[in-house]
């Protein structure tokens, strides 16, 4: 069965002006869940918040102190992208607490697919900054939670979004119980993703860039799976794995220079499938980032259900 973490107060996290990352795009996102027949059939959970103990389990006290002391005083952006509410706070460490929530139900439930419906997205939040609508980092947080509390070893991160997960690679940087794969945009904002940004000391290899240049399809990304992530995947056997599940990259999106449609986004979440079902016992937890197209976003979200589900 499919788990779905979601709750109406993501929604509350709303854009001062007119901006991309909004509250319809979890509208959207129900809205194709229904209409596929995988909203009524998943095991819904609801979310808790995350604890500021919690979320330096990757942040520092300054970053999050940072977010608060904004979030106080009623500024608007952190950054010329990265606008905040009077919920934000609250908003963003609900969201960490749904990623939470759903390594649990994974990690010590009886369901091993889960998929939260969370914003605001995380994966460009630096371990000391939030950037690129990002302020806290939803999938390093839920993969450092995993290792904490569940004693797992090992965690693969693949990030299919447009851009480059920046703030994950930090986090794990020097880490090598956590393997991050991400194939991406590049050039490309925000400017990290080179394929020789591999890690260091004791991490060095632990981190695979796959840039990709712009006008990439369905066949480019297949053969970034086939050929990149699942030979290393196997070398590293990891215990849990996370998805950073942006559809941005999808042909019709608004910010978009690749050419991927739902069903590359079927076939790559197929191939992470059997990488989990072959080492992780199945267990995948993915995380929305990216994705602001009307119908492209739901029908992507679908598609990849339906190839973590297959």
């Amino acid at each position: 069965m499919l788990t779905l973490v979601y709750h109406p107060d993501y929604l509350l996290h709303r854009p001062p002006d007119y901006h991309p990352e909004s509250p319809e795009r979890l509208r959207w996102i129900e809205e194709g869940l229904k209409e596929a027949g995988l909203w009524e059939r998943a095991l819904h959970l609801e979310p808790r918040p995350a604890s500021e103990e919690e979320l330096s389990l990757v942040h520092t006290s300054e970053h999050i102190n940072y977010v608060a002391s904004a979030w106080r005083e009623g500024r608007r952006w952190l950054d010329p992208d990265t606008y905040i509410c009077s919920h934000s706070y609250d908003v963003a460490k609900l969201a960490v607490g749904g990623v939470f929530r759903a390594v649990d139900e994974v990690c010590s439930g009886d369901e091993r697919i889960a998929f939260c419906l969370v914003r605001p997205p995380g994966h460009h939040a630096e371990p000391d900054r939030s950037m690129g609508f990002c302020l806290f980092n939803n999938v390093a947080l839920g993969a450092r939670y995993a290792q904490r509390t569940y004693g797992v070893g090992k965690v693969l991160i693949v990030d299919w979004d447009l851009h480059h997960g920046n703030g994950t690679q930090a986090a794990f940087w020097d880490d090598p119980s956590v393997f991050y794969f991400s194939v991406h945009l590049f050039p490309y904002y925000p400017g990290t993703g080179r394929a020789d940004e591999r890690g260091k000391g004791p991490g060095e290899g632990y981190t695979l860039n796959v840039p990709r240049p712009r006008g990439s399809d369905d066949d480019a990304y297949e053969r970034a799976f086939r050929e990149r992530l699942l030979p290393e995947a196997r070398r590293f056997r990891p215990e849990l794995v996370m998805i950073s599940a942006g559809f941005d990259a999808h042909r019709a999106d608004p910010l978009s220079g690749m050419e991927v449609t739902e069903e590359g986004f079927l076939k790559m979440a197929e191939m992470v499938s059997e990488v989990a079902k072959e080492y992780a016992g199945g267990r995948i937890v993915s995380v929305l980032e990216g994705g602001y197209h009307r119908s492209a976003l739901p029908r992507s979200a679908v598609a990849h259900l339906k190839g973590l589900l297959s």
